[in-house]
């Protein structure tokens, strides 16, 4: 491969796009999860806000994963990879609506974090391809968070 970075540097920025892949992933079906159990005076609203919410983090999923074959590396493609790397936690249960939106909420904000770290070695790395995704993903993150917030009146 000659891409015009070395070995070292597509295997750390792999690394780190396959956590970034594994929490999407796992926000993606708890969303999927709270879209489908949904029980609120608010039902449509929120049904429809979560519905675009899952859509767009599967097409993210699968450019995550072509970026990090793009760099020549397998991307994590199993649920008990996805546990291994991801940071946003499991829901098995069916929470009250607020708690709900409050885990969407924590969800995005992890992700656009972790994406801005990932984003700034990318960028020091001169992966512009990598940090271009990433900005992508983190204004994505960062408007979803919003419009959760907004949703539960908290903003700050």
């Amino acid at each position: 491969m000659n891409n015009g970075l070395n070995e070292k540097t597509r295997k750390d920025i792999a690394t780190g796009l396959s956590s970034i892949l594994a929490d999407t992933y796992t926000l993606n079906l708890k969303t999927l999860n709270f879209h489908w159990n949904l029980v609120s005076p608010r039902f449509s609203a929120l049904h429809l806000m979560f519905e675009s919410q899952y859509n767009e983090m599967t097409l993210a999923v699968d450019d995550l994963a072509e970026r990090i074959r793009a760099l020549d590396f397998f991307a994590p493609a199993s649920l008990t990879e996805f546990k291994k790397l991801t940071s946003i936690k499991d829901e098995e249960g069916v929470p009250e609506t607020n708690d709900m939106i409050k885990q969407l909420l924590e969800g995005h904000e992890i992700i656009s974090k972790r994406c801005r770290e990932i984003c700034s070695h990318a960028q020091e790395l001169h992966d512009e391809v990598s940090a271009d995704m990433l900005i992508g993903r983190m204004k994505f993150h960062e408007k979803t968070a919003w419009m959760l917030r907004s949703s539960l009146n908290e903003t700050k």
